[in-house]
């Protein structure tokens, strides 16, 4: 072997390596961070194309759901009204016999939260929906999280917890709802789990 071909050899070997190196990289990005891209209505494997979780495919000709195969946080990727979810360990999206996805149900943490935590979840959240233009509805009965004794002494309480619906326009319509949950992992604490409904508009204003 001549050394210009020796030189050759080694430049292929380490354009290999940083390939490797650089693939690896990108696959340790996707992994610590995978997420669940979609829009309401939109085809079902739109979703799975653009998500970097990775998710199986849907059914034909059946409605049913699919689950993230990875915890994976939710991105709501409308123009007007998208908004970000923490990662979450339940995660289903739905879809109709069409193959358009048709409702996302979740718990946006990967554990039972302690109510500091939980609030800074659903607040995070309100806040980023009315940014985009979301509006609170049926608020006499069900009125946004805020962070008040009120609203403390309420979620500890078993028997209650709390509920806010939100609506974006005619479009889209979420369900937030909390609960005091008995973690037998911390059977000392008060956890809470946060459970968030996305579809189009099931109730009215």
């Amino acid at each position: 072997m001549s050394l210009i071909q020796r030189m050759g050899w080694r430049r292929g070997v380490l354009a290999l390596a940083i390939a490797a190196l650089l693939t690896s990289a990108a696959i340790r990005v996707l992994s610590d961070d995978p997420e669940i891209a979609l829009l309401i209505g939109e085809p079902y494997e739109s979703m799975r194309q653009r998500s970097s979780a990775s998710i199986g495919p849907a059914i034909a000709g059946h409605s049913w759901f699919s689950v993230p195969k990875s915890d994976a946080r939710l991105r709501f990727v409308d123009s007007e009204f998208g908004f970000v979810t923490p990662q979450a360990r339940f995660f289903t999206v739905g879809f109709g016999r069409d193959g358009r996805i048709d409702g996302v149900r979740m718990s946006p943490q990967v554990e039972p939260l302690l109510l500091n935590d939980t609030l800074k979840v659903v607040l995070d959240l309100q806040e980023q929906w009315r940014k985009a233009g979301w509006v609170p509805i049926r608020v006499e009965e069900d009125p946004p999280f805020a962070d008040t004794p009120e609203w403390r002494a309420q979620l500890r309480d078993v028997n209650k917890g709390g509920t806010s619906y939100w609506h974006a326009g005619t479009q889209y319509q979420v369900m937030l709802v909390v609960n005091r949950f008995k973690d037998y992992r911390h059977p000392t604490e008060e956890r809470y789990l946060i459970t968030l409904s996305l579809a189009t508009p099931w109730t009215n204003p």
